[in-house]
């Protein structure tokens, strides 16, 4: 990856020349913030659309607000600054793009305050995430981060290792992915990814409370079930033994997409295999981060078609 460009401390610089010291704060202490964006490539129209990019850096500035600090310039600029560091990439296929504010101070201590902060943004071409052919899961016995210890609404860098122990610990157990719960024993979400039940007819999905990312893929999703499908979303509470009785479970996030669960720990949700509810759902949104529904076009940011000065901060 030694041509890749990429975006840090204010100038498109080959990737090979974006450093940071070992003494930097957010390496030392997980002092940063991230979001992860997808581009979609439209082979029909020869266009990359990066998804719900305005969104993601909405986000990323309650994020860093969160821990004290602001992004270096508006979202529009930031939103200019990514599409001009793809363009000039020249990519051709689905990739994904990682932005990242960070305390770059060199000091020893913990503290947020009175600190330099840096930002800087990566892209590369990027496939699956985990599977979407059907997940194998099982509840974790690490629990979910609670918004007074780290809080889940920022995706601070230093609360990952939460969801890394999960993970590790779902897979040598021979799951494909971990489903985590709250302190107070209720689903919160995957170990990266927010949590859909379907059951009765009616779409069921832990509310904002129950320590959960507030994901854009989880809009979408609800806006897709309600507006495509006719499926209200009911936000609440959701049990443990609730997750052996759905007729669906759906994953879903930026890097998992829509991620339809087949078994709970080693229990069958519903047949054993993907629902009717998942595969449209699937469809649909295959169809809108492609920029093939004209509809929710205004969610897709084309990459090639546009053109102008690109900002600077």
């Amino acid at each position: 990856m030694s041509n890749v460009m990429c975006y840090f401390e204010g100038k498109y610089v080959p990737l090979a020349e974006a450093k940071i010291s070992i003494m930097t704060h957010a390496f030392n202490y997980g002092t940063a913030c991230f979001e992860g964006i997808r581009g979609y490539w439209n082979e029909e129209k020869q266009e990359l659309y990066l998804f719900r990019l305005r969104e993601h850096y909405e986000r990323l500035s309650n994020s860093v607000r969160i821990l004290g600090f602001k992004l270096p310039g508006t979202v529009d600029e930031l939103c200019e600054i990514t599409t001009e560091l793809v363009r000039r990439a020249g990519f051709k296929e689905n990739i994904y793009i990682r932005p990242t504010a960070y305390i770059a101070s060199e000091v020893i201590g913990v503290r947020l305050h009175d600190l330099k902060y840096e930002f800087c943004i990566t892209s590369q071409p990027f496939g699956a995430y985990v599977s979407t052919d059907g997940l194998k899961v099982g509840v974790s016995s690490w629990k979910r981060i609670d918004d007074n210890m780290i809080p889940a609404r920022s995706k601070i860098a230093g609360a990952y290792v939460n969801s890394a122990f999960a993970k590790t610990e779902a897979l040598l157990n021979g799951f494909d992915e971990a489903i985590m719960l709250t302190s107070d024993g209720h689903v919160s979400e995957g170990s990266a990814e927010n949590f859909f039940m379907y059951l009765g007819g009616k779409l069921i999905t832990p509310p904002v409370s129950e320590n959960i990312l507030v994901g854009i893929t989880r809009n979408t999703i609800i806006t897709l079930a309600g507006e495509e499908m006719g499926i209200e979303t009911i936000n609440r509470v959701i049990d443990r033994t609730e997750l052996y009785i759905a007729d669906e479970i759906v994953l879903c996030g930026t890097g998992a997409q829509v991620a339809p669960v087949i078994s709970v720990d080693r229990r069958p949700v519903g047949d054993g295999a993907i629902g009717a509810f998942a595969q449209r759902l699937q469809q649909l949104y295959d169809e809108v981060v492609r920029g093939k529904n004209p509809k929710y076009l205004s969610w897709c940011t084309p990459v090639y078609q546009t053109s102008g000065a690109v900002a600077q901060v």
